[in-house]
């Protein structure tokens, strides 16, 4: 990757310009022209690197999601994959190593929408029961990956704190929230163009965005990359069956630690599913992230706990949520 390439990758992940032509902002700050950023990330987007300019929320503000797995016989497990990724609603969908090897995160605009298309998916797969495990309390959410790995926290601000509540979105917003799920627009103007999609100013766009991201309603906007074709090929999740009373204390410190990219407490599932403290560690091999695992264990007594580590071996889908929309995809 030519350095250029890499500075907009590693600086561009979060802060991105709320100004008419951000495009044009970025070249300046690269020593480049627009154009040519615009075909750097056209090129990125073309190869899998980036998934796309875009907005997350944090968890828990709007809308609903969850994380779903199945145990899928290995013989059906594309076909089944695909079908899962079939539907809008589905954002990402990994093969891991587990006997619940298809893991999934279910997003929609309400509870009762992601309910009924994880029994809708577990009706159709016909592979037992779909365990859906929803988000009891975050610790450290949506990082952007430090690709020149000189700063591993570098990337981190900003991800971490508790959900502050739901909120109902007015009119407006969701046509905003709606118009923004697939990314910004590749073009000189994005936000002229999403406004246009919304029925929105273009001044009233970006006083939004400002404002969702000053209150903390949205964690980034920035460059979304996927980190598998960056070379960040051992992505393990990590899973830990920590007793309630102690897993705010133990997942705050666990999201701290440096390597650790995702960091949340979810819903157990007895007596299929014992594990309620989650992380996730992404690195070059597998030797890196067994090591970061020790090392974590042993300066923070992790070790006491039962745990499992899930390697995830298959990238079937990976997008943006989708809150606002709903349906099925073709």
């Amino acid at each position: 990757m030519d350095t250029l390439t890499a500075r907009l990758l590693n600086e561009f992940q979060r802060d991105f310009p709320l100004v008419p032509r951000p495009f044009q902002s970025v070249a300046a700050r690269l020593g480049a022209t627009e154009t040519e950023v615009l075909a750097m990330l056209a090129a990125l987007a073309a190869s899998g690197k980036v998934s796309r300019i875009g907005l997350t929320f944090a968890p828990g503000r709007i809308g609903a999601a969850t994380l779903a797995a199945m145990a899928v016989p290995e013989e059906r497990l594309h076909e089944i994959a695909e079908r899962v990724s079939a539907f809008a609603e589905v954002n990402h969908n990994y093969e891991r190593e587990h006997f619940y090897n298809l893991w999934f995160v279910v997003t929609g605009p309400d509870a009762a929408r992601v309910e009924s298309v994880v029994r809708e998916i577990e009706r159709t797969a016909a592979c037992g029961r779909v365990l859906s495990l929803p988000m009891v309390e975050p610790y450290h959410i949506d990082l952007g990956f430090d690709l020149e790995r000189r700063d591993s926290d570098v990337l981190r601000r900003g991800g971490r704190g508790r959900a502050r509540g739901h909120v109902a979105l007015t009119a407006p917003e969701r046509a905003l929230a709606g118009a923004l799920e697939d990314g910004l627009p590749l073009i000189e103007k994005p936000y002229a163009e999403v406004a246009r999609r919304a029925g929105m100013s273009e001044q009233d766009v970006m006083a939004t965005l400002a404002r969702w991201l000053a209150d903390g309603l949205a964690n980034r906007l920035g460059v979304i990359v996927r980190h598998r074709p960056l070379g960040f090929r051992a992505n393990a999740m990590v899973v830990w069956d920590v007793p309630d009373a102690d897993a705010g204390a133990v997942g705050e410190r666990m999201s701290r630690w440096p390597e650790v990219s995702l960091c949340y407490r979810r819903e157990r599932r007895l007596p299929e599913w014992r594990y309620n403290l989650y992380c996730m560690i992404h690195g070059r091999d597998r030797v890196q992230v067994f090591a970061q695992i020790a090392a974590m264990d042993a300066r923070l007594d992790l070790a006491k706990y039962p745990y499992e580590v899930l390697f995830s071996t298959r990238c079937f889908k990976q997008g943006g949520a989708r809150y606002v929309t709903a349906g099925m995809a073709a």
